[in-house]
């Protein structure tokens, strides 16, 4: 509601003034040019008290219209124009305030299209923000969350190594339980850095042309020690001269985050395979595991930050690689696919374009 002001006196009068002296000049002009028209036709002649009467009455009525028009003027304003914006406002002010939930009804009346597109933008914003804050709330809790149990980890360690008379080998394995705590505390704080710059699309790609097919090969031989001491099979059908126009180092994350799965959630004695194809658009990659696979509920949910569907393997990540691998893979503008069947095994399958340059030309 509009506050009382000498201010908003002053600008209420100035435009009424500036009304009745329109409509005055308007309908002066008017009249005088009827009753000339008049007086030519009819050979009439105007005294000075008939033209003073005709100006005492043309005076009146101007006034009256000028009142009535304002004032029919006002009642239209506030109902077309001030209770809408004040609408708006007043939810406004309440998301600006942090509460996402306000929504404004469509309005209904002459002249309010207008406000109701205003009002569907608010809407639409609100919606988004409150999605924005419920993502915000939960990262917060779950980063809380994960944070928590190696921090834990080290506490609890670290009191034991002041354990007087601590044996050797109690103290190599304390100092190796805080060690691989402390490790991954920082690597769940680098893939934080790293999907928060990704999502804020603070990263570019860097485009270049390689081999994908020795990239893959060199991302495999980083768990070359993991395979041989879980006594796993690998399996590899890499196609030759596969070069793709992409981002190299953000490939890598794709690879080394399905390579750690396969490995993880597969068994000793387990099989990992490597299968890469490409066709004139399409490089694409498929690595296949024989572990523990999931169902599909779990399938469902496994490109959010920090899900893990298999709480007894939780210690051994931060439920962040599959969210890296997500948003990688929509930056190069490709696709991931997903096979599991529970007690069978998981296959990753990720399709990259291979870019505008031809093959020959790369080579």
């Amino acid at each position: 509601m509009k506050k009382f002001s000498f201010r908003n006196l002053l600008r209420d009068f100035s435009d009424f003034l500036i009304f009745f002296l329109t409509i005055g000049f308007v309908v002066s002009c008017c009249m005088m040019l009827f009753l000339n028209v008049l007086a030519n036709t009819m050979h009439l002649s105007f005294t000075s008290d008939n033209i003073e009467a005709a100006a005492k009455i043309t005076f009146l009525n101007v006034l009256i219209i000028t009142v009535i028009f304002k004032t029919v003027d006002a009642v239209r304003r506030k109902i077309t124009v001030e209770r809408p914006v004040r609408i708006i406002t007043q939810t406004a002010e309440k998301i600006m305030n942090g509460d996402f939930s306000v929504r404004i009804r469509p309005m209904h009346g002459a002249d309010v299209d207008g406000f109701n597109r205003i009002a569907e933008a608010i809407n639409a914003m609100a919606t988004e923000l409150s999605g924005v804050e419920t993502l915000r709330s939960d990262f917060i809790a779950n980063v809380s969350h994960e944070m928590k149990t190696p921090l834990s980890v080290m506490q609890n360690y670290g009191k034991l190594l002041q354990t007087p008379d601590l044996s050797e080998e109690k103290r190599v394995e304390y100092a190796q339980a805080i060690t691989d705590a402390s490790v991954r505390l920082s690597d769940m704080m680098t893939n934080i850095l790293k999907l928060n710059r990704l999502e804020n699309q603070q990263i570019y790609p860097n485009l270049t042309a390689f081999d994908l097919g020795e990239q893959l090969c060199e991302s495999l031989l980083q768990y070359e020690s993991v395979w041989e001491r879980k006594n796993m099979e690998i399996e590899t059908d890499i196609a030759e001269n596969v070069f793709v126009f992409a981002d190299a180092e953000l490939l890598s994350l794709v690879w080394n985050n399905l390579f750690s799965n396969a490995f993880k959630f597969t068994d000793d004695g387990g099989k990992v395979s490597l299968t890469l194809s490409a066709d004139a658009e399409y490089a694409s990659v498929r690595i296949a595991d024989t572990g523990c696979g999931m169902t599909a509920e779990v399938g469902a949910h496994i490109f959010e930050k920090f899900y893990q569907g298999d709480a007894s393997r939780a210690t051994q990540g931060n439920g962040l690689g599959l969210a890296l691998v997500k948003r990688v893979v929509d930056i190069m503008q490709g696709e991931i696919i997903v096979e599991s069947a529970v007690g069978i095994g998981t296959a990753f399958t990720v399709r990259i374009r291979r870019g505008s340059h031809d093959v020959e030309e790369i080579r």
